[in-house]
């Protein structure tokens, strides 16, 4: 498993764009936070959507990848459903903690939650992630 430090120090370049840093990350749990800038809001200054669905994606899919079984090559999202529960205000942290429900072969699932620092909850995420491995073109 990469330490956090390595992680963190090559974000994937929507993670960087979106300044996602990830608090932890092992197979059992990835805590990743994410300022709510301006250019990441809708009108009246909330958080967009999208935004908060691709921090939870990043978190969800992190978690896959550092527990990718034996021969695994990566991990894609086949699947996601977000329930967006409240707004989330322009300036605060959101914290996205993403824990897992079921680890296979082929895919893994990962439900993540996305609360502001205050601990108000913003979303709920559940997402499949498809293993990927080596073409076998023998």
């Amino acid at each position: 498993m990469p330490p956090l430090d390595a992680l963190n120090g090559s974000p994937l370049p929507l993670a960087r764009l979106l300044g996602i840093v990830l608090r932890q990350a092992d197979r059992d749990c990835v805590v990743a936070e994410m300022t709510v800038r301006d250019d990441l809001c809708t009108l009246g200054e909330r958080v967009h959507g999208g935004a908060l669905m691709a921090l939870a994606d990043t978190a969800a899919a992190t978690g896959t990848a550092v527990s990718l079984p034996d021969g695994a090559a990566g991990t894609t999202t086949i699947e996601s459903k977000t329930n967006f529960v409240s707004g989330a205000a322009l300036g605060p942290k959101l914290i996205a903690t993403a824990t897992p429900i079921h680890r296979g072969r082929q895919t893994q699932v990962w439900q993540t939650h996305v609360e502001t620092e205050a601990g108000r909850l913003v979303a709920v995420v559940s997402q499949t992630q498809m293993i990927l491995y080596p073409r076998n073109d023998a």
